[in-house]
Formats: C-alpha cells, structure tokens, sequence
C-alpha cells in the first residue's frame, strides 16, 4: 500500500471516530431542567422562629460524595410567617436532567426562637458541617421545572434543653413535589386566630400539617398534601367564647384544592 493511501485510510477512520464520538456525546446531552425548593411552616406556639439558611445542595447518590450547591440565600427567615400559601423560595437553579436522591440545607449560627417577647438562640447540631438532609427522589426533566416543597414543622423542631432556658433547633421537615400534592382550605367564620390540625385518616392518625387561620380573614391554606383523605380539626387559640369543630373524609386530589367553604364555630352559651 502506497503512503498516500494509508494517509487517505488513516483520516478517513480517524474522521469517522470523531463523528461517532461527536454524535454519542450529543446522544448523552440530555440538556436540563429547573429545580425550585419553597419552604412554608407547620407552625407551633412561638412568636418567631428564625433558620438563618446559608446555602442549599443536591446529591445524585446516597453517600457524602457528589453534593451540588444550587443557591446560597444566605438569609435568615422567621417561618412562622410561612404560612396560608406564603413561601420563601430557597432556590431556583438549573440543573441536569436525571433524579436527584438528596437535598440538604446548610444552617449557620444565627437561629434563634422567641418566646414571650425574648429572644433565645437555637443551636443546630453538627447544622454547619453535615446540613439537614433530606431523601426526595426528585426526577429533573428537560425543560420541566420541578417544585420542591419543604414544610417546615416549627413545633416538633425547637426542643429545650433541660431546665435551662436553652434550646435546641432539631428540624422536622416533609419535603413534597408540587406536581404530586393537593391542598385544603377554606376560612372560619370568626375573627379569632383558630389553629387548623390536619390528621390523616389512618391507624395511626398521623398529624400531617397545621396552620393558623387569618386573624382579619379567618381563612386558612394547608399546601403540600398527598392523595389521601384527612381529618380537619378547628381549635380556637386566642379565644373561649367558640367551640372547636372536626370535619371527616376531606379528600384531597393532586393538582387541586378541596375548597371546604366557610367552617361555623359554634358560640359557648355561658348561661
């Protein structure tokens, strides 16, 4: 064989390498979709409570290997405030398309609660070095955004400490897609704060989410919920004169909210 013909040879595999190589890299590019994380609150009975987030990350697998920042807020939020359809978006990033197993919040030093009027600070175990983590299975799609909801329960998460007034910040925190929840609401027809308990209608009557009732509008939102049916309890905080009441078999469908109209709280006679 002639040299020049060996050459021809020669760039003509080496071209048809590149083109296979170029065409199995495109093939693989399956571009990328959108991830938000929206933290609302299953409040409790404080008058703050306050996570200062420094940065959220993502992981691919199960282990400590491959975390992925994807915001850092770098932001103090008092959760209380999250309710009734109110969100603190914690980020919205852009990522590869492909199922993400974990996300974990990274807390600093700058949480506290406040109880009566005076401020405590909430210390987060090993917050800073390892995060809250959190398993979520959340499947990125190309050009989908995926809406990552994170129902923060400020009841179960402070703790005191002993007899001291010290407490601990130890979060308990539902993490659910948008796209696969449904919601409840409705409104009281009085102006007192009422505290709606939502359990689920199981063995074991879970409590699932809770919120307050607007004190001016007397309406309520609990977001976030699984296909399922529920129980709705309706407690009166700041006010004796009503009644509690209960609603049963409350379904929830995903992508909808089941409207329970207007929930009458019944007088005390105090004859």
């Amino acid at each position: 064989m002639n040299t020049l013909k060996q050459f021809k040879i020669t760039v003509l595999l080496g071209t048809m390498v590149a083109l296979l190589a170029w065409g199995c890299g495109t093939g693989t590019d399956s571009g990328t979709g959108t991830m938000q994380v929206k933290m609302h609150d299953n409040p409790g009975d404080y008058d703050e409570v306050n996570v200062s987030v420094e940065r959220v990350e993502v992981n691919r697998s199960q282990g400590e290997q491959g975390w992925e920042t994807i915001s850092e807020p770098n932001e103090v939020y008092n959760i209380l405030e999250l309710i009734n359809g109110e969100f603190a978006v914690l980020a919205d990033a852009e990522l590869e398309t492909g199922t993400y197993q974990q996300i974990r919040l990274i807390l600093d030093d700058n949480n506290s609660v406040v109880i009566d009027g005076e401020t405590f600070p909430l210390t987060v175990p090993s917050g800073a070095e390892t995060g809250l983590k959190l398993n979520i299975n959340a499947e990125i799609e190309e050009g989908v955004v995926y809406v990552l909801l994170l129902d923060f329960d400020a009841d179960r998460s402070v703790v005191k400490r002993g007899v001291q007034d010290e407490y601990n910040l130890r979060p308990v925190i539902r993490a659910t897609a948008e796209a696969t929840s449904g919601n409840i609401g409705g409104s009281v027809n009085v102006s007192a704060t009422v505290r709606a308990i939502l359990d689920a209608n199981t063995a074991d009557a879970d409590t699932v989410s809770t919120t307050f009732t607007d004190g001016e509008t007397g309406e309520f939102l609990l977001v976030g919920l699984e296909e399922n049916s529920y129980t709705v309890n309706f407690e009166p905080e700041d006010d004796e004169s009503y009644e509690g009441s209960e609603i049963d078999d409350v379904e929830v469908t995903i992508g909808e909210t089941t409207d329970l109209g207007e929930i009458e709280l019944t007088e005390i006679d105090e004859e």
